[in-house]
């Protein structure tokens, strides 16, 4: 069987009652599901994403005036990163859009291997400075590695249910958990490594096609890149994949400052 596939382009097959309107009266199946839902508007002030042209491409996260982190499997020739943003087709008043002038994937990240999502981490040089304020604000980058069961925050963009694809107009959140390591391990054999940690809960929460590169936040801090999990999402015994910030904090730390 193939590694999962990345999460590139946050289903929750919990999500969602709220976007029915925007999404042409599409209702979600079965009754209210798991605890995803619409963002409370520009609480996630971090958040960014990331656009090839018109096409949603991928989530990321504002660490700097000057830099944001996504996964690897993102980068592109050429896109830009929006900030401020919690609807994307209606124009919300911090909105900033900035060209990306360098993207950086982390130096051991394979691309040419798609079974391989060890190192899924890229640091983009923005090429002006994000105006900063309540609403478009970088975000601490954790310091110590997250506990298992600790409480957590994953948001995005991408589809809110899987695997028939209903992308949403308005920024989700979701509430996850640290998973142990070694369950993590049991449910994707020989595919996680130590710069990888797991987060769901027993519903199903989970981050999909859309929401790669986006944040999981815990105590306020960005602890992981979202990067990988099951096809479909949302099986409560197959969490999503993150990147482990806190094992590449040198190499953000060392880049960004080498830089600017």
């Amino acid at each position: 069987m193939g590694r999962p596939p990345p999460r590139a382009a946050l289903n929750w097959t919990i999500l969602l009652l709220l976007l029915g309107a925007w999404a042409g009266g599409c209702k979600a199946q079965g009754p209210k599901v798991l605890e995803g839902q619409e963002c409370e508007p520009f609480s996630q002030p971090w958040q960014a994403a990331l656009f090839q042209g018109q096409r949603l491409l991928c989530g990321a996260v504002l660490v700097s005036a000057h830099w944001i982190l996504t996964a690897a499997h993102c980068k592109k020739p050429k896109y830009k990163v929006r900030l401020g943003d919690h609807s994307l087709q209606k124009r919300d008043g911090p909105e900033q859009e900035i060209a990306v002038t360098q993207s950086i994937p982390h130096p051991c990240y394979n691309s040419s291997r798609h079974d391989d999502h060890s190192h899924d981490l890229m640091l983009l040089r923005l090429r002006g400075q994000a105006s900063l304020g309540t609403r478009v604000k970088p975000i601490d980058l954790a310091d110590q590695c997250a506990q298992v069961g600790q409480k957590c925050v994953i948001s995005g963009w991408g589809t809110v249910t899987s695997p028939r694809e209903n992308f949403p107009d308005t920024l989700n959140c979701a509430e996850v958990q640290i998973f142990p390591q070694k369950t993590c391990e049991d449910a994707y054999p020989g595919q996680v490594s130590e710069g990888m940690v797991c987060a769901g809960n027993s519903n199903g929460a989970d981050t999909c096609q859309g929401d790669s590169g986006g944040p999981l936040v815990c105590n306020g801090k960005l602890q992981g890149i979202t990067s990988w999990g099951s096809d479909p999402c949302g099986r409560p015994d197959r969490p999503g994949v993150y990147t482990n910030i806190c094992r590449y904090l040198d190499w953000v730390k060392k880049t960004m400052g080498n830089r600017g």
